[in-house]
């Protein structure tokens, strides 16, 4: 039996950006109303706890109450004909309720808690909260498994060993501006076609690109169209 190419997908903010998801980031770098450092580093969490558990519990609920949309869908659709590996910066779970098997969160998962006192404790979140005084079953306050500013990427090396492994390469909703995420497509054999999709696409220069300056979910349907087996 023949196997299959093995497709990689990164995909960013805008990937959810069509199931109204925000980005969170504004033209004046702030999040929700709060700047970076007030709400996504460690310094932040050990100054004022609650706020922050507070900012990532209404992000919870955003993505809990959002839907996969049909770019979501095309992704897991083409399971069928290729060996899909997604790498994805997002930190929600829209690719998994699609129906998407394999897919690496580099900056961690809302949807899961991690111990402050063993790192390797990762629980699930029941509902949309996450409070003062939830503790793992070591004692310890749990935090947002979220890869902060400030913090390492552990997921970066298994995400490059992914890369290189690439048959077909598709960049969807990331502007590939944010390190060391946007290192990855230079793990790209030379001969591997890259699908960038993108309605304001990055301004990357590289043999074997093709950029489709549209939306997730329409460039997502082009994409798949034209690279699918006859």
């Amino acid at each position: 039996m023949k196997s299959l190419k093995k497709l990689v997908v990164l995909s960013g903010a805008g990937m959810s950006a069509e199931s109204g998801i925000t980005t969170f980031r504004s033209a004046g770098g702030l999040w929700e109303g709060h700047r970076v450092e007030e709400v996504a580093t460690p310094e932040a969490f050990a100054a004022n706890p609650r706020l922050v558990l507070d900012f990532y519990n209404a992000r919870r609920l955003n993505v809990l109450e959002a839907t996969p949309n049909g770019g979501h869908y095309t992704l897991a659709k083409m399971e069928e004909c290729f060996d899909v590996n997604i790498v994805t910066q997002n930190v929600d779970d829209l690719h998994e309720r699609a129906g998407s098997s394999s897919v690496l969160h580099l900056h961690g998962e809302l949807v899961k808690s991690r111990s402050t006192a063993d790192p390797s404790g990762v629980y699930e979140i029941e509902g949309a909260e996450l409070n003062l005084g939830d503790f793992c079953p070591l004692g310890s306050q749990l935090r947002p498994h979220i890869v902060w500013f400030g913090e390492a990427v552990p997921m970066i090396e298994p995400a490059v060993e992914i890369v290189r492994k690439a048959d077909v390469v598709i960049i969807v909703g990331t502007s590939m501006q944010v390190y060391p995420a946007a290192d990855l497509i230079n793990y790209t054999r030379p001969d591997v076609p890259i699908h960038l999709i993108d309605p304001n696409p990055p301004e990357i220069s590289m043999a074997n690109l093709n950029i489709h300056s549209m939306g997730a979910v329409e460039g997502l349907e082009l994409v798949f169209s034209s690279i699918a087996p006859r």
